[in-house]
């Protein structure tokens, strides 16, 4: 009775907090954003979290969450126009909704395909909200229970699970988790400040790379090329048709699979490391085996529609339980999320046990809000379906420059240095060649997020368990195989062979055609390299301070016997494997742009950064882009150009936030905003 009176008076407390105007005006911004996020396919919640990260410093507590629930809860429902009307998966958690929405579309159903994947969704949302709330009034005095060897094994829990993201091929997936690890443990140790593949020389990576930059350069950088280089427009496709109506009765009528594959997204997004990668497929995989005659499905199948969205919205829901209980992501956003909750206030909220205690009132409030987010997400994606199918219908190289300009002003807002571009930039090539060569890049980020609690949790465990065994045997043994970490290990087991017979339904980069060993041989050699230079950096640390030293070198030992291992299979296997995939084979086939002129253009951009400052560089790029890439009109070049760099000065305006310099402003005083 006791939780139960706590629960309500947070829940009450709860709707205090966001029964305000301005709350709502926010969580509303969110919705839009992240509708706005979720029509361009690739972007995802990541891409959106992490262009929001910089200008959400400071801001209130439940002012900062409204804006981000409401982006996280409808990129999963808005990204279904790009799943539907482009046959691109919007994000990795609308994979399946390609494979009989868009068939649905090309046969004029596409108003019937979208209204049943929304219902789909609001519902999948509903459902996932109302867990969390359960969930949290039932795991509040277990989770109180967790000491650091009991966060640590759920730490490894998440880390075990990232190889399914890799598909057929689990291995590529755990060492793309562990070069995550690698590049996140790049800086200062935590323990002894012993330095770690950096110098005093270049004191720009002592604390690291910046969450903000990793996740733009991992995924949206690399979507954006990707886009850029297809030319033509979005979609083909801005006609819906007729079918609103019908599609609510489609969902209706197959309303039991959506609660069976809403539970299924619960219960997939409380894992740790699965996510949007996985979730729909295994939804769409349910849907496929329930169902009497198959024969219709990626033909335009509705229950295939209905499926996936109800479980990828549901998924979030899921995927906020280890993320504000246990500072683990359950997803890639959610990755993203656990950062940018430091950020809002004083930093008073931060993720665990403390969101139990002292903030459950801010933890139901997130429940809330995700409640709210969810219909008015699919409200609004209704109204402005058949608008949104028009404004797809443009052409990308029309859109890709403001994007990056965007990207560009938001990886810069981390660290106020012109080094974080450059970073980025090359962050960015790490995240095409991983897209290219279908290394998981889902699995990169989680590793990435998860080092610093892995390795500090290990580090605690230890020195505690050595207290606790000087004190008698038994004592140390009871505080390191307590009954919840030996529930959370045999789990962990379970998912991993579950997790490794459901790889052969997941494709976290899309179908893939293999090509020649040579370019994802070279690419893997290259990871070798960095490995091997990693591992003897870090066995220079000296003895005294091995506490810097151990929890790296293990990573790194591993991601090397790996790579190693995958090197011998493809000098064995035929060029056919798996193993071989490369998709520059489709970019070739369809005629795309070549890769490195369009990567040139960005380059350009960051190269006349360095000289002459953001503004300067902005103004000179944008009109050579349009006026060569885009081939428009002088007239309308200058017009865009203008817009652009007018619309990035009232940013920096509003937010008070400054552009970079270059060697131009080093030496000439300019007034601001070119300074």
């Amino acid at each position: 009775m006791d939780i139960i009176s706590v629960a309500l008076d947070a829940l009450a407390s709860a709707m205090v907090l966001i029964l305000h105007p301005e709350v709502f005006m926010f969580l509303g911004l969110g919705v839009v954003l992240g509708l706005s996020v979720g029509i361009f396919p690739g972007l995802g919640g990541i891409a959106g979290l992490s262009l929001m990260l910089p200008f959400i410093f400071g801001l209130d507590p439940i002012i900062g969450l409204a804006l981000m629930i409401g982006l996280i809860a409808v990129v999963p429902t808005s990204d279904t126009f790009a799943s539907v009307l482009m046959g691109i998966p919007g994000s990795s958690s609308s994979q399946a909704t390609v494979l009989d929405g868009f068939p649905m579309s090309k046969q004029g159903h596409a108003a019937r395909a979208l209204s049943a994947a929304f219902a789909s969704s609001l519902f999948g949302g509903l459902v996932g909200a109302l867990f969390l709330t359960i969930f949290i009034l039932v795991a509040r005095p277990i989770v109180l229970e967790f000491q650091s060897p009991e966060l640590l094994m759920v730490s490894i829990f998440g880390l075990s699970m990232v190889g399914i993201l890799a598909g057929k091929i689990p291995l590529k997936g755990v060492a793309a988790a562990g070069l995550g690890i690698m590049v996140a443990s790049i800086g200062e140790g935590p323990f002894n400040g012993e330095l770690r593949l950096v110098s005093y020389e270049v004191p720009y990576l002592l604390d690291g790379f910046k969450l903000v930059i990793v996740g733009l350069g991992i995924f949206a950088i690399p979507e954006i090329v990707a886009l850029l280089r297809k030319g033509g427009s979005i979609s083909e496709q801005p006609s819906l048709g007729s079918g609103w109506l019908t599609g609510v009765k489609d969902w209706w009528i197959n309303r039991w699979l959506s609660v069976r594959c809403s539970i299924i997204g619960v219960l997939v997004g409380v894992i740790p490391g699965l996510g949007g990668s996985v979730v729909d497929w295994i939804a769409y995989g349910h849907s496929i085996q329930t169902t009497a005659d198959k024969s219709n499905f990626g033909k335009g199948e509705i229950r295939g529609v209905i499926a996936p969205e109800s479980a990828n919205n549901a998924k979030e829901g899921g995927g906020l339980v280890p993320t504000l209980l246990f500072g683990i992501p359950g997803s890639g956003s959610m990755a993203i999320f656990i950062g940018a909750l430091a950020l809002l206030g004083s930093g008073e909220l931060e993720v665990g046990q403390s969101m139990l205690t002292d903030n459950l009132d801010y933890t139901y409030g997130i429940v809330w809000l995700l409640a709210i987010a969810n219909v008015l997400g699919t409200v609004l994606c209704i109204m402005l379906a058949p608008q949104i199918a028009r404004l797809t219908s443009i052409r990308f190289v029309l859109v890709a420059p403001f994007v990056f300009m965007i990207i560009t002003f938001a990886a810069f807002q981390s660290g106020q240095d012109v080094l974080d571009l450059m970073v980025l930039f090359c962050i960015g090539i790490l995240g095409i060649l991983m897209r290219r060569f279908d290394w998981s890049r889902p699995a990169f980020l989680i590793g990435f997020v998860l080092a610093n609690p892995v390795e500090n949790f290990s580090n605690n465990a230890y020195q505690i368990a050595g207290i606790r065994f000087d004190n008698g045997f038994s004592q140390g043994l009871d505080y390191l195989f307590g009954p919840i970490v030996i529930v959370i290990a045999i789990i962990t087991v379970i998912s991993i062979v579950i997790g490794i017979r459901q790889a052969k339904f997941i494709q976290p980069e899309g179908q893939l055609e293999t090509g020649t060993k040579r370019a994802p041989l070279t690419f893997l050699l290259g990871l070798i390299a960095f490995t091997s230079i990693f591992l003897f950096n870090i066995g220079s640390i000296p003895d005294y301070a091995w506490t810097d030293a151990v929890f790296p070198f293990v990573i790194g030992c591993t991601v090397l016997i790996i790579l190693l291992y995958l090197m011998t299979q493809m000098m064995l296997k035929p060029e056919s494997d798996p193993l071989f995939v490369d998709g520059e084979i489709q970019s070739t086939e369809a005629n795309e742009k070549p890769l490195w002129s369009t990567i040139g253009w960005f380059i350009a951009l960051l190269a006349g950064t360095a000289l002459v400052g953001f503004i300067i560089s902005l103004a000179i790029f944008l009109l050579c882009f349009f006026a060569v890439r885009a081939n428009l009109k002088w007239p309308r070049t200058v017009f865009m150009s203008v817009c652009g760099v007018c619309f990035m000065i009232f940013m920096g305006w509003i937010l008070n936030r400054e552009f970079p310099g270059g060697l131009l402003q080093f030496y000439i005083a300019l007034p601001w905003p070119l300074r």
